[in-house]
């Protein structure tokens, strides 16, 4: 028969032995965790509390896990509720576990079953936009910091169309994409851990207000979905211009300023011919930050640049600027000498303005004696009606060179240019790269090339009878087209440097005849 005594000794040995490496170890028992836990209830100590029909018997250190941790005297709506009865249970000489009486709240319990489980040291996940607001309510309600600093970290929900939404948070980091619609606006009111209840008095307040999960019916889930997706950094293929005016609107509806300019009709390429990187945009397309200038002295004039453009939030470089203008808001103006000016007309008039404004501004140029003020980001008010006229860079016709490297269809027919018009420096010179005569200062290559120089190509047949120049006042109404922005050296402006329009396409009219030859029937009639 074994001796228990000898087993006992043994037993003790044993753990003797091993009490070496227990205590060599980490502690990392729950009594090690417990002991984080601030005292504010004895931790030992079992407290009821009645939420609704349900009854709940939370520990005390259950109740004091959730406390600043910068100012423990800020105590939870549950431990203020217990710390003054043991408070006045020790005033009076009272027994403690008598004087314990179960805190009712006419709250829901199935919200408080999980706020419970939070309090109990498990992570608690907000299953959608209900249950969401219901934890984020009763916290602020309840004073548990830790779990409204959990759920400020959660993921946005959100109904769109009537679809629910969870969206993380980090999609909303990106600069470009932020503020946005949910952060300046709806949600606005989970966006603080530390504020209970913006604006109303926590002191007084017999319950929290009623809060509903954010909402936005009446724009399209599918486009939502489709932008989501964007954001994440899929491809979404852009079916038709239906289907990018619908992204582009509610881009702009939630403030998705960088997904916009991923959206925004434009096209970059390297021009092998020129050397160079090229994005060509709309007109109504541009932002004033996107704006830079290229400086490329020449020998002829030291003033040369061109408008380059990188897209705010998205290019990490400027490309040199190929501006698109259409819906037929231009007319160029044919004078005597081979001069060349475009009249633009509408809205593309109030663009062209704010562009050169900016282009000035960029420029370092003084400006007019009655300037427009008008920035990209403005739109308007002024002393003087917007005109490119009343900024610094131009007349309010405004200069044009139309190149033998120029791409025109007149009146649905190629043209070709047997000489190069509208050219500030007369007779020699081809804009489309930097020629042997108008390089860059010194010698060396623009800091937007590294081209060498390229001689003026043989003149192509003219197309057709159309011959513009020569003073015969002719006007081309130009239905689209698209130009480079050059800045020269101005003779005889009113600043010391002017902005030329160089064609690069266009598609152009000669007639109000040529117009209704290329105007379509509607048929069915």
């Amino acid at each position: 028969m074994d001796n228990p005594n000898l087993n006992h000794a043994q037993h003790s040995n044993h753990s003797s032995q091993m009490g070496i490496q227990q205590h060599s170890q980490p502690q990392t028992t729950s009594s090690l965790l417990i002991s984080r836990i601030p005292k504010i209830l004895p931790h030992e100590r079992v407290f009821p509390i009645q939420i609704g029909s349900e009854l709940f018997k939370l520990s005390g250190a259950s109740i004091s896990s959730d406390v600043r941790q910068l100012t423990l005297s800020a105590p939870s709506y549950f431990s203020e509720y217990f710390q003054c009865q043991i408070k006045r249970a020790e005033e009076n000489g009272e027994n403690v576990a008598n004087a314990i009486r179960t805190l009712y709240i006419d709250r829901d319990p199935v919200t408080f079953r999980d706020i419970s489980l939070h309090l109990q040291g498990y992570h608690v996940q907000p299953r959608d936009g209900t249950h969401f607001v219901r934890l984020f309510a009763d916290a602020q309600f309840y004073t548990l910091p830790k779990l409204m600093s959990r759920l400020y970290e959660e993921s946005i929900f959100t109904s769109i169309g009537h679809r629910e939404f969870q969206i993380p948070r980090e999609l909303f980091t990106d600069p470009g994409n932020s503020p946005n619609f949910f952060s300046l606006g709806f949600a606005i009111f989970f966006s603080n851990s530390d504020e209970l209840f913006p604006g109303l008095d926590r002191k007084d307040l017999l319950r929290p207000p009623s809060i509903v999960p954010p909402s936005v019916p009446y724009r399209s889930a599918e486009t939502f979905a489709e932008l989501l997706h964007l954001l994440r950094g899929y491809p979404v293929a852009i079916r038709d211009e239906t289907h990018r005016a619908e992204l582009l609107r509610d881009c702009r509806y939630f403030n998705f300023k960088g997904l916009e300019q991923k959206l925004i009709p434009h096209s970059i390429s390297f021009n092998l011919a020129r050397r160079r990187e090229e994005i060509v945009l709309r007109l109504k397309d541009i932002l004033k930050s996107g704006i830079t200038i290229a400086n490329e002295p020449t020998h002829s004039d030291h003033l040369a640049a061109w408008v380059t453009y990188a897209r705010p939030f998205v290019d990490d470089r400027p490309y040199e600027l190929v501006l698109e203008i259409g819906d037929e808001n231009t007319r160029l103006q044919f004078g005597p000498g081979s001069r060349i000016r475009a009249e633009f007309f509408r809205e593309a008039r109030t663009r062209i303005s704010k562009l050169f404004e900016v282009i000035a501004t960029k420029l370092n140029l003084p400006p007019t004696t009655q300037p427009l003020g008008l920035l990209m980001s403005k739109g308007g008010a002024s002393s003087q009606p917007p005109t490119p006229g009343n900024t610094p860079l131009s007349e309010d016709l405004v200069r044009v060179t139309l190149d033998s490297e120029a791409s025109v269809m007149l009146d649905g027919k190629p043209w070709a240019a047997e000489e190069d018009y509208g050219l500030f420096f007369g007779g020699g010179g081809n804009l489309s790269a930097p020629s042997s005569a108008g390089g860059p200062a010194g010698g060396q290559d623009s800091p937007m090339s590294n081209t060498a120089p390229l001689s003026l190509p043989f003149k192509r047949r003219r197309v057709d009878s159309h011959a513009p120049g020569g003073g015969s006042g002719e006007e081309w109404i130009i239905r689209s087209g698209q130009w480079r922005l050059r800045i020269q050296g101005a003779k005889n402006g009113k600043a010391a440097v002017e902005c030329v329009l160089v064609a690069v396409k266009l598609d152009a009219l000669s007639s109000e005849q040529a117009r209704n030859a290329q105007r379509p029937f509607l048929g069915g009639g």
